[in-house]
This record gives structure tokens, sequence and C-alpha cells, in this order.
């Protein structure tokens, strides 16, 4: 049984006991969060949400909240002496499948 789930912009297709990387979540540790955008569910039969599946859920529990490795912006204009270095993390939650209601 699988399911195809929504959030942060960004689609997953998860099983139970998947561990995901998201986008941050505002949920602390050890809570149960519930994603409510299911897009399709399969469990022998596949069924497609329009755009999600009516009465549908994805329950996860939140392990982790963190920040990912540092990743470097560089810009610049050649011959002209502009330069701009930045760098950015990204913030993740880490969540692992418990249950899908179909």
């Amino acid at each position: 049984m699988y399911a195809i789930v929504k959030t942060g912009g960004k689609q997953y297709k998860v099983s139970e006991g998947d561990v995901l990387f998201v986008e941050k979540l505002e949920a602390n540790e050890g809570d149960v969060v519930t994603l409510e955008e299911v897009l399709a569910v399969n469990n022998g039969e596949l069924k497609l949400g329009t755009p999600v599946v009516e009465g549908a859920s994805v329950q996860a529990k939140v392990v982790e909240q963190g920040k990912a490795k540092k990743i470097i912006v560089y810009k610049y204009k050649p011959k002209k002496d502009y330069r701009r270095k930045n760098g950015h993390r990204q913030l993740y939650t880490k969540i692992v499948v418990e249950k899908i209601n179909a």
C-alpha cells in the first residue's frame, strides 16, 4: 500500500515505515502530524483524487528538526567587478510515516 502526498510544494510517494526529509513543518520532535493533501492511494486498486482523495490522510511522526548542508550561492558579472557570495542552509523536518488512512 502506498500513497502520494503533497507537502511543502513537493510530492512524495510514501509507504508505511518510510523516512522522509520534507520542508520544515511547525511541529515538535515526537509529535504526530497529519498530512491531508493525499493525491492518490493504492491499496490493491488505485484511487486518484481530483485534486485530493476525499477522506484520505497520512499520519507521520516527527523524528527531527534540522538544517541541511550549506550550499554556496555565488553571483558575478564578468569584467564589471560585481561579485556576491552567499550561503544557505535549508530547514527540514525528518518524519517517519506511521499509517495511511484511505
